[in-house]
């Protein structure tokens, strides 16, 4: 076994304690909260910024709903500043898990189940951009599975990365929304907010589908011109 190889696991090891001791000691999601918000982050200037930004970072990337972590960007800095900053917290949680998957899973995962990986390989990695811009819409699926699954495979980041910032937006703006204190009924924001939610979520499943559509057809394609090319030679 190579010393890069030992040094990997070790910090593997390492990491994972770490993180069980944040999980049971830590309370992080405890502290996202109203009382917390209003008591380090609302007033700070830019370190109530940065403290948003590095907690929301940390538990999004942990598996804490980035939807809560709008919703209460919305409630500490307003809907335009709020989802703005939900979005950035989402997506450093997005690229802390997923960088912490390739570099501690990769070759495990990849060794013991091949095959669950290849699938998502095939899904991810022709159209990495759009692809996370479907799955971020979908309101199914968990930000943190899909994060450290992305990490294990072949997919590039930096597209994978866009993609899913562009797929954040609609929801972070729904929950931002629901969660400012805009001036008009609270009622009517939290309709808004669950038309807008819909929405979304609509056009999610109809890019999911269309894309399932649209390789179907591309491999039907793909068979029916290697029927062909096979009875041009034998001619």
């Amino acid at each position: 076994m190579s010393p890069r190889a030992i040094l990997k696991g070790l910090l593997l090891i390492a990491s994972l304690a770490a993180l069980g001791f944040l999980a049971k000691h830590g309370h992080l999601a405890d502290m996202l909260s109203e009382q917390w918000i209003d008591a380090e982050v609302r007033g700070k200037g830019w370190s109530g910024d940065l403290v948003f930004l590095a907690m929301g970072a940390a538990t999004t990337a942990l598996g804490f709903p980035r939807q809560v972590v709008a919703f209460l960007g919305g409630y500490a800095f307003g809907f335009v500043n709020g989802s703005l900053l939900g979005t950035l917290a989402a997506l450093l949680g997005c690229v802390l898990a997923f960088s912490y998957a390739r570099w501690f899973g990769r070759g495990l995962i990849a060794r013991h189940f091949p095959g669950r990986i290849r699938k998502v390989d095939d899904f991810l990695r022709g159209h990495p951009f759009s692809m996370a811009v479907v799955i971020r819409l979908l309101p199914v699926g968990s930000n943190l599975v899909t994060n450290l699954l992305a990490g294990v495979t072949s997919v590039r980041g930096l597209p994978f990365f866009a993609g899913s910032t562009v797929g954040y937006l609609p929801q972070t703006l729904v929950f931002a929304l629901a969660g400012s204190g805009v001036n008009f009924n609270p009622a009517l924001r939290l309709t808004l907010a669950g038309i807008l939610f819909v929405v979304s979520s609509l056009i999610g499943v109809w890019l999911y589908h269309r894309h399932r559509h649209g390789a179907a057809l591309e491999e039907e394609l793909d068979a029916a011109l290697g029927e062909a090319e096979e009875t041009r030679k034998s001619a």
